[in-house]
C-alpha cells in the first residue's frame, strides 16, 4: 500500500533509493564492518574475525532484521544479531564497543554524502539553464515591476543572471558544509568512548579513514544536530529560490500579463470542467512542495536541544525530515530544470506589456536627460510627475503631454525626446551585467 506521495508521485528513483530501508541497512552494515576491521587493526581482535564479519556482511537481509525487530523492538541491535547469526564465532564481535548512534549517525552521513552527488549535479545544471537562459534573453527588453506596479524596463536576461547568481550560492554553501555534514564518530554511549578503552580514538580515526568520513572532534552520544539543522536549512534555502523563479513565472503567466508560460502538451488538460485552461502546474507544485521543505528545516532546529548527553527526539523526526526534504529538493529542482528548459516566451505580449502605460514608465528616462541639460534633480522630477498623472488621469499618451510642455522642450527637442521614450535605450549595464556573470559563474 502507497501513502506518502514520495513513494508514488514526487521524486527520482535514484535519489528515493538512497533512503530505502534496504539502502539504509546497507550503510549501516558497511559501519559494523569498518568498526570491526579497526578493531582488527589496533589488536582488539583477529583480522580472521574481521574477515569473517565483513564477508558476513552480504548474507544479511531485510527480511531478516525485520523479524529479529519485531521480537526485540530495536532495529539497531536486530541488525547486530543478523550480523552475529551469519558471522559464526565471529559474531562475538560484531558492533564491540559501539552505541547505536556510533552506527547510525555514520551511516547517516554515508546517505547524506551520496545525496549530496545528486544535489551538486541538479544545482549545477539549474545554473547551466538560467545562465543559458540569461545568454538568450540579454537583448529581451521587458517592463520592470516594483511592488506589482510598472516601473522601468529591464531584460529577461538580468532576471536569469540574478536566479543563476543565486544558485551559485547554494553551490558555494553546499561545498562549504560539506566538512560539517560528512562527519561519522565511534564515541560510545555518553562521549566518553570508555567501551573502547585506550585507543578509542584510534578505532575512531580508523573507521572514518576507511569510509572516508571525517571523524567528529567531539560528542556525546550523538553527533550535534547543529550540522543536520544547517544542512536540511541549505535545503530549504534550495527550495525558496525555487519557490522564487515559479512564483515569477507562475506571475508572468497570468492571463493580465502573459509574456511567459509553461509548455503545454498537445493533449493535455487544464481542467476538470474548463476546456480552455493551461495552468501552471510544475510551477505551483514547485511552490507548494517548497512549503515542505522549509517545514522540515524549522523542525530541525528543535533537533538541537536534546536532553543531558542525548534523547530520542530528533530520531523518529529525522526518519521522516531528512529522507523527505533530501528527496524533494532533488526532485523540485529537477522539476524546474523541465520546466525553464521548455518555457515558452510571448513576445507580443512583452512588447505590449512595455506600452501598455502610453510611455509613463520612461519617465524617469526623461527625468535624466533634462538633469543632463542642467535641470536640476527636484525640479526635473516634480515636472515629470505632475504630466506623468495627467497621461494617467486624462488617458492621454506620455510623449503628447510632454510635446505640449514648455518647460521640457526648452530643454529637449522631439528627437531626443522620442529617444528617451524607447524603452530599449533605457537599460543601463543589464547586458554587461548578464556578460559579466556568465563569464564569473560558467
Amino acid at each position: 500500500m502507497t501513502i506518502h506521495p514520495i513513494e508514488s508521485r514526487y521524486g527520482r528513483d535514484e535519489v528515493r533509493n538512497i533512503f530505502d530501508e534496504k539502502k539504509r541497512l546497507e550503510f549501516m552494515l558497511t559501519v559494523e564492518v569498518a568498526l570491526a576491521r579497526a578493531h582488527a587493526k589496533v589488536g582488539n581482535i583477529s583480522q580472521k574475525d574481521a574477515d569473517e564479519i565483513s564477508r558476513a556482511k552480504k548474507e544479511v537481509k531485510i527480511s531478516r532484521v525485520r523479524e529479529i525487530e519485531s521480537e526485540i523492538n530495536h532495529d539497531v541491535m536486530a541488525m547486530v544479531k543478523a550480523l552475529a547469526e551469519f558471522s559464526g564465532n565471529s559474531g562475538n564481535y560484531v558492533h564491540l564497543g559501539a552505541t547505536s548512534s556510533d552506527i547510525t549517525d555514520t551511516a547517516l552521513a554515508l546517505q547524506l554524502r551520496e545525496f549530496i552527488a545528486f544535489l551538486s549535479s541538479d544545482l549545477t545544471k539549474m545554473k547551466n539553464v538560467l545562465l543559458n537562459l540569461a545568454k538568450k534573453h540579454k537583448e529581451t527588453v521587458c517592463i520592470g515591476r516594483t511592488h506589482g506596479q510598472h516601473s522601468i524596463p529591464t531584460t529577461y536576461g538580468l532576471k536569469f543572471a540574478i536566479f543563476a547568481s543565486e544558485v551559485q550560492r547554494h553551490i558555494q554553501r553546499l561545498e562549504e558544509s560539506k566538512p560539517r555534514i560528512l562527519v561519522g564518530k565511534m564515541s560510545g554511549a555518553v562521549g566518553t568512548q570508555a567501551s573502547f578503552g585506550r585507543k578509542g580514538a584510534e578505532i575512531q580515526d580508523f573507521v572514518m579513514d576507511e569510509l572516508g568520513l571525517s571523524p567528529a572532534l567531539v560528542s556525546n552520544q550523538v553527533i550535534q544536530r547543529d550540522r543536520h539543522a544547517e544542512f536540511l536549512l541549505n535545503l530549504a534555502l534550495i527550495a525558496e529560490t525555487m519557490n522564487k523563479i515559479a512564483t515569477e513565472i507562475r506571475n508572468l503567466q497570468r492571463s493580465e500579463i502573459a509574456e511567459v508560460s509553461e509548455c503545454f502538451g498537445r493533449d493535455q488538460v487544464g481542467s476538470s470542467t474548463m476546456p480552455h485552461k493551461r495552468n501552471p502546474i510544475l510551477a505551483e507544485r514547485i511552490c507548494g512542495l517548497s512549503r515542505v521543505i522549509k517545514a522540515n528545516a524549522i523542525a530541525s532546529l528543535d533537533n538541537i536541544p536534546l536532553w543531558h548527553e542525548r534523547d530520542l527526539t530528533n530520531s523518529s523526526c529525522e526518519r521522516v525530515i531528512i529522507p523527505e526534504a533530501c528527496i524533494l529538493t532533488d526532485y523540485i529542482l529537477n522539476l524546474g530544470i523541465n520546466l525553464l528548459e521548455s518555457m515558452v516566451f510571448n513576445r507580443r505580449q512583452i512588447e505590449k506589456n512595455l506600452r501598455l502605460s502610453n510611455g509613463r514608465v520612461m519617465a524617469e528616462s526623461v527625468m535624466m536627460k533634462l538633469v543632463e541639460k542642467g535641470v536640476g534633480r527636484q525640479d526635473a522630477h516634480e515636472l515629470l510627475r505632475r504630466d506623468a498623472m495627467e497621461s494617467l488621469e486624462k488617458g492621454i499618451p506620455f510623449r503628447s503631454i510632454l510635446l505640449n510642455n514648455k518647460r521640457i522642450m526648452e530643454h529637449l527637442n522631439e528627437k531626443e525626446i522620442d529617444s528617451a521614450l524607447d524603452p530599449k535605450n533605457y537599460t543601463g549595464t543589464a547586458e554587461e551585467q548578464v556578460d559579466r556573470i556568465i563569464k564569473e559563474l560558467s
